[in-house]
């Protein structure tokens, strides 16, 4: 087996590292459903498909690229005023 495919899971640490966030802040993503994840067992850990976790990286920036296009077309209809006067 190679490298990668060894690392075709993640715990939930490990992908609090990647995301720099906390290990809570990945178990509230796996909880809403945002973030896909498996549990080994009926009760064991967690594990995030790093092919699930791309996704999700993926996922963010699209949502940012919109968000932010939808926030440049909302002050798009905002007129420009000058001394009370529209621009």
């Amino acid at each position: 087996m190679t490298s990668d495919e060894l690392r075709r899971f993640l715990s939930p640490e490990t992908t609090a590292e990647i995301l720099d966030v906390s290990i809570d802040d990945v178990h509230d993503l796996i909880s809403r459903g945002e973030l896909m994840a498996i549990r080994v067992g009926t009760r064991g850990p967690w594990r995030i498909e790093s092919a699930h976790l791309e996704a999700f990286i993926t996922d963010q920036y699209e949502h940012a690229r919109r968000a932010a296009l939808w926030q440049q077309a909302e002050l798009a209809n905002i007129p420009e005023l000058a001394d009370g006067r529209i621009i």
